[in-house]
């Protein structure tokens, strides 16, 4: 019986590991997204930067996973998967349960200056509304961030 325990436990324990290791990849790749896009601002300046995470086919874009940005007010500067969406202004945004999640994202770019912010949103892939994770950072007077879905 001892054994029997002893084996279930290691399963669910390797299960565990794996599903969290799973979700891990795409946040280290989201906040290794989010960190070089914070360098190119620096290094390039705004207008460059935002023009270059405009490219779909650009470096900023990294299979699901692509950074966008945005004034501190909420507007969109650079969404490359959705360019219907630049020019916008997007601070009430509300995910499916009304939370103000672009406000919340605005909060924490200006405030902490960097974070995780959590919501729920239709995934292009599914087609189902699920909980995403969108990690910002202040980049100069602008925000950028990238999202996984969990």
């Amino acid at each position: 019986m001892k054994k029997v325990t002893a084996f279930v436990a290691s399963l669910i324990f390797s299960v565990l590991s794996l599903s969290s290791q799973a979700f891990a990849a795409p946040k280290d790749d989201a906040l290794d997204l989010v960190a070089k896009a914070v360098a190119h601002v620096k290094e390039v300046g705004k207008d460059k930067a935002v023009a270059t995470f405009n490219d779909a086919k650009g470096p900023f874009v990294k299979g699901e996973l692509y950074v966008f940005a945005f004034t501190m007010q909420g507007v969109t500067l650079a969404h490359p998967l959705n360019p219907k969406l630049v020019g916008k202004d997007l601070a009430e945004l509300k995910d499916s349960d009304g939370k103000l999640f672009m406000k919340e994202m605005m909060s924490t770019a200006s405030g902490p200056g960097k974070g995780w912010v959590d919501y729920n949103w239709t995934n292009p892939t599914t087609k189902k509304i699920e909980a995403k994770s969108s990690y910002v950072a202040k980049a100069g007077d602008i925000f950028v961030g990238c999202g996984i879905y969990k």
